[in-house]
């Protein structure tokens, strides 16, 4: 790019930024150094002079949006703090939320536990010794309203972090939100809902990919209809991640994944501009600095490219990619403990140099058990310090420019380039004929491929090869960690973690069972029957789904119907 359009570039930049000036769109804050110098809210190449990165790097602002998606980078507007929290009952993690919000948590995010994560109840024999213990439990709609006791859900952003039975969850939040006396078409958060990613790493799924994808489009459309601001869907790497990836994996599978879930929404009839908005993103924040940094700003470039050219998007909002981070739990370390909070503070610094949009920060004994208040206190504390004493919020981009930082950029953006190709293969390999004779594609042609990858096991196959490749590097000392295979003499004392009593569960079943008993069991009978009957035909599967929940029809009651439809999926093996 030659001098005069850098000068272009500058000036379209310069008057966006006062035009949010005007609006009040700029914090009034102080944004100077420590030392008093003062900061412009942007820097890029010296004035008269030319780059020829500048055409995939830009302007924050500007397509395509490499350096952020704002003019005003956190001057305008800093990152959500989004604690994930939840153990126990529900009445547990309400106060757990209280706390989070009145030590200025900016949004809440919902962790379930694994019998609600598999759309099971707690007193079915699976469940047995895993209620409260990775999350909160939830039954039916009547544990939603005590999870959000008090805290008014038109007031508050609320990410839900399940994907399986994800719907009918989200169904029972709409409840719970009615029985607040609110009005749902007013409500603003986001919901999981990625199955892919189940399937690739996190193994929590109910059905076959498609029956999962036809929920998923029946949401896409309910959302778009009745809850214009509310996200349903979150496409997540962080799993990926979590299961050994590398950072070009996680980013190439989550926005693979991403792509084929905006040809599922084009295949319901809905306009790219107008539901593309409605999808977010969730990313790991791992160790290595600088890599993760490049990780996002590549994430960014390539998805408003692909949103642009490849499925036809014509407005800035539908080309940004928004996303959500939570710093690395594979990172962290049961050895020498209290080094995880430098961890945790390292990777949210990436996070927040990439320019996320929300963030959550891991306690120190999160690697133990789940996190006790005083932990949660310092990894709350952690976003705080970040946000409000180190500067990092003065300046949009602040590594934009960078030669390491551009060149990891892109060669991240290069080699998620090469896995969409190979994914693509995949669904060429997986097509079959349509009965008219003619090649079909399931939607799309990267939905074929992501169909493709994950009932011939390859994604799982290449995570297994990077996180073997890693897990050798560690044992061999090419790869160092420390208190794991270098400096591991240590005074670390051992810590008191939270440990969920087994009274939780007795507690969940006699409630479950109280609440079955004074429920109208032919109101749920009818209701169930009525999701039965849409199930096997055409009709979104929301409405029905919903009025089972409000009839309290429980978790395990809603996901047993659909499974006696579509049946239960087992994974094939692979060695």
């Amino acid at each position: 790019m030659d001098a005069e359009q850098i000068q272009a570039g500058r000036e379209r930049w310069q008057q966006r930024y006062e035009e949010a000036l005007a609006r009040g769109q700029v914090r009034d804050a102080d944004f100077s150094s420590l030392s008093g110098a003062p900061l412009d809210p942007v820097y890029g190449p010296p004035e008269g002079s030319a780059d020829p990165r500048m055409d995939r790097i830009g302007w924050p602002g500007e397509y395509p949006f490499t350096r952020g998606l704002y003019p005003t980078g956190y001057r305008g507007r800093t990152w959500t703090i989004r604690q994930f929290a939840g153990f126990g009952s529900a009445r547990q993690t309400n106060e757990r939320y209280r706390m989070l919000l009145a030590r200025g948590g900016g949004g809440l995010s919902v962790a379930f536990d694994m019998p609600t994560l598999m759309g099971r109840d707690s007193d079915e024999p699976l469940s047995l010794g895993e209620v409260g213990h990775c999350g909160v439990a939830v039954d039916s709609a009547a544990d939603l309203q005590v999870l959000f006791d008090g805290i008014a859900l038109d007031q508050v952003t609320t990410s839900m972090t399940i994907s399986g039975p994800a719907v009918p969850v989200f169904c029972m939040y709409l409840v719970a939100a009615e029985r607040q006396g609110v009005d749902i078409s007013a409500l603003d958060g986001t919901l999981q809902t990625d199955i892919f990613k189940e399937y690739i790493a996190q193994k929590e799924w109910l059905f076959h990919p498609e029956p999962h994808l036809r929920l998923i489009g029946d949401l896409m459309e309910f959302c778009a209809a009745n809850i214009p601001a509310y996200k349903p869907l979150s496409v997540s790497g962080y799993h990926i991640r979590e299961a050994g990836s590398t950072a070009a994996q996680e980013l190439a599978y989550t926005l693979a994944s991403g792509f084929a879930y905006v040809e599922l929404g084009i295949s319901r009839g809905l306009s790219v501009d107008a539901f593309a908005p409605g999808l977010s993103f969730f990313f790991d924040a791992h160790i290595d600095f600088f890599e993760e940094i490049a990780k996002f700003r590549a994430a960014r470039r390539i998805w408003a490219r692909w949103l642009r050219e490849e499925y036809g998007a014509t407005t800035e909002r539908a080309q940004w990619l928004r996303f959500h981070t939570q710093t690395a739990g594979v990172s962290l370390t049961a050895q020498q403990p209290y080094n995880n909070v430098v961890r945790t503070a390292v990777e949210a610094l990436s996070a927040v140099l990439g320019g996320t949009n929300s963030l959550h920060t891991n306690a120190l004994d999160e690697v133990l058990a789940l996190p006790s208040d005083e932990s949660a206190e310092i990894a709350l504390r952690t976003q705080q310090v970040l946000m409000d004493e180190t500067g990092i919020t003065n300046v949009a981009d602040p590594l934009g420019g960078s030669w390491y930082v551009e060149a990891l950029t892109d060669r991240i953006e290069a080699e998620a380039e090469a896995v969409f190709a190979q994914i693509r293969q995949l669904g060429e390999r997986g097509r079959r004929l349509g009965p008219d004779g003619l090649v079909a594609h399931p939607i799309g042609p990267m939905t074929s491929g992501m169909l493709r990858g994950i009932e011939d096991g390859w994604f799982t196959g290449e995570i297994a090869e990077a996180a073997f490749g890693y897990q050798t590097a560690v044992e061999k000392g090419e790869k160092l960690v420390v208190g794991v295979n270098e400096l591991t003499q240590s005074l670390t004392h051992e810590l008191s973690i939270l440990r969920v009593s087994h009274e939780v569960e007795r507690e969940q079943v006699a409630t479950l069972a109280a609440r079955r008993a004074a429920r109208d069991d032919g109101q749920v009978q009818a209701a169930l029957a009525a999701m039965v009957v849409a199930a096997r035909g055409a009709d979104n599967l929301v409405p029905p789904m919903l009025a089972a929940a409000r009839a309290e029809a429980t978790l395990g009651e809603i996901c047993g119907a659909l499974r006696e439809v579509w049946g239960s999926y087992r994974e094939p093996a692979r060695f």
